[in-house]
């Protein structure tokens, strides 16, 4: 990849994995340009991106921001999960035109909502993608037009990755539901049933397992899929676990109150794709990163204590030291 195409255009630079991915390629010399609705206002909380005034629903938008772009981060999705249905599948439709035109490679975060229970319990990149939720049908469609896309030539990666957590992570992750964001950590409400697993996934190693696929996509297939292991919570409290014992080892352990979900998901729309997306939680389903490995020769990953505690300080429950910063490029391989 030559130095003048080190461009990458970043759709959702202001969210978690946008913002994470584009972090890290900053780091590494690229030129970051980001599509957003309020470029101004975006600017001022990162002002060495270049910011672009635009929309992703806009085709004409995402084609001009576009330009000389290598690589197009699809990292956006409408905010709090309004008219998801309505969104998604023309945002992917722009970021695909954009790419064939300008000759860039699509990357996109997965999800494991594109499978159902025949697929479970181990996942790997060539599963089968039956969906039983709605969410889970469009994303599985998005992957189907992104591999259209890659067999007509527009070069794709997707690393699918488990419950995002960390600096930049929503404040609708489940991590944040598990403490109180802003307070410090007193009463741990944890989502796992009892001695069920559950995959985590940091945020700055995702990232960081992204960048590096960017820079030897030169060598990577035209549709490279990639899972991830990330952190393995073998019984489902094992999360839980370390946010107490890095929080100072006095929280109580208490249960998520499944109970309010379908209560309030008529009314609230987070509450109503939590309810969908509940069957997740109920038994072990894990990612094999062999194929990651066997690209990257390891999966980038961060020791369990110091990504809760870099998440914990994120959300504010716990102070950060005078000059922490808030991302970080780096993940240590265990």
């Amino acid at each position: 990849m030559t130095e003048d195409r080190k461009i990458a255009l970043v759709l959702g630079a202001t969210g978690g994995i946008g913002g994470s991915v584009a972090r890290n390629l900053a780091g590494r010399g690229w030129h970051i340009r980001a599509l957003n609705r309020d470029a101004a206002k975006a600017s001022r909380s990162q002002p060495a991106f270049e910011w672009v005034q635009g929309d992703a629903m806009n085709a004409a938008d995402v084609a001009a921001a576009a330009d000389g772009a290598s690589v197009i981060v699809h990292g956006v999705n409408p905010p709090g999960y309004r008219d998801w249905e309505k969104l998604v599948l023309p945002m992917l439709g722009n970021t695909i035109a954009a790419a064939r035109a300008v000759g860039a490679r699509i990357v996109l975060p997965g999800t494991v909502y594109n499978f159902g229970p025949d697929a479970f319990p181990i996942l790997r990149e060539d599963s089968p993608q039956n969906p039983v939720t709605r969410k889970g049908a469009i994303r599985a469609e998005m992957e189907r037009r992104l591999k259209r896309a890659a067999d007509a030539g527009t070069g794709v990666i997707i690393v699918r990755a488990g419950d995002f957590f960390g600096p930049g992570a929503t404040g609708n992750s489940w991590f944040s539901q598990i403490v109180a964001p802003g307070k410090p950590v007193k009463t741990l409400k944890n989502p796992s049933p009892k001695g069920i697993g559950h995959q985590w996934a940091y945020l700055p190693d995702v990232a960081e397992t992204m960048a590096e696929l960017i820079e030897r996509a030169s060598s990577l297939p035209d549709f490279a899929v990639y899972h991830m292991d990330g952190f393995w919570d073998r019984d489902g409290r094992q999360m839980a676990e370390a946010i107490r014992r890095v929080s100072g080892g006095r929280a109580k352990i208490g249960a998520f109150p499944w109970w309010i979900v379908p209560l309030a998901a008529p009314f609230v729309t987070v509450m109503r794709e939590v309810k969908e997306m509940g069957y997740l939680w109920k038994e072990p389903i894990r990612m094999s990163n062999e194929k990651l490995v066997a690209e990257l020769g390891r999966e980038p990953q961060t020791p369990v204590d110091d990504a809760v505690r870099a998440s914990l300080m994120a959300l504010g429950c716990l102070p950060k030291p005078a000059g922490l910063l808030s991302d970080s490029r780096a993940a240590v391989v265990r």
